[in-house]
């Protein structure tokens, strides 16, 4: 039997199709705000590929269809903070040297309004769990790089518990080092590293 020739509305249908099944782009190189266990994804929506509406040519069908999770990204002009939004999440990255000195886990006077607005932000959204990880670059060894990026975490978690006051009892955290996994830039130039020196506090984003 001779397929049909497609109709406009084929053309469109197959068009949308092709996008579901695009999914969302990745960069190259590990995800920046997912080590194991951070993230969690919906499921994509049910399509029926037998339904007549749908008008495809004979014998043709649809693509598995995925959910494609919009991302922005907001860096403030000195790149000392970004602010990432997904559809469920809301992840903010602050470098180190805003922070702490160099290769010390005390905090900064600066880093208090900072971590206070982060709070702020966590009160908004309702959030009900908080991942306060550290990162370092790749200079030095990978074990001190792992204590240096969790003493860092558990400082930003201890001064995000002391702003969010007593909401911060009725929140689960989860407070690791990553040390130079998971970089975000090319830890071959001083201005990659120091990108990859951070904190990320994220949280699910409320309703």
């Amino acid at each position: 039997m001779p397929r049909r020739p497609l109709t406009a509305a084929a053309m469109c249908t197959a068009a949308a199709a092709v996008l579901l099944s695009a999914g969302p782009a990745q960069a190259d190189g590990p995800t920046p705000s997912a080590p194991p266990g951070s993230t969690t994804s919906s499921p994509p929506p049910r399509v029926d590929a037998n339904s007549p509406g749908l008008k495809l040519a004979d014998g043709a069908t649809l693509a598995p269809a995925k959910v494609l999770d919009i991302k922005s990204v907001v860096e403030d002009l000195s790149g000392d903070e970004r602010r990432s939004d997904t559809n469920e999440d809301i992840t903010f990255a602050l470098q180190a040297e805003v922070l702490f000195a160099k290769d010390s886990a005390r905090l900064n006077p600066d880093a208090h309004s900072r971590i206070q607005a982060i709070a702020d932000e966590i009160n908004t959204q309702k959030a009900g769990a908080v991942r306060v990880f550290g990162f370092t670059d790749n200079l030095g060894s990978y074990a001190h790089g792992l204590t240096l990026s969790k003493k860092r975490a558990e400082a930003v978690h201890d001064e995000l518990s002391t702003a969010l006051g007593a909401k911060a009892g009725n929140l689960t955290f989860q407070v690791r080092g990553y040390s130079e996994d998971y970089p975000i830039a090319d830890n071959a130039t001083e201005t990659g590293r120091k990108k990859n020196r951070r904190v990320e506090v994220s949280f699910p984003k409320g309703d």
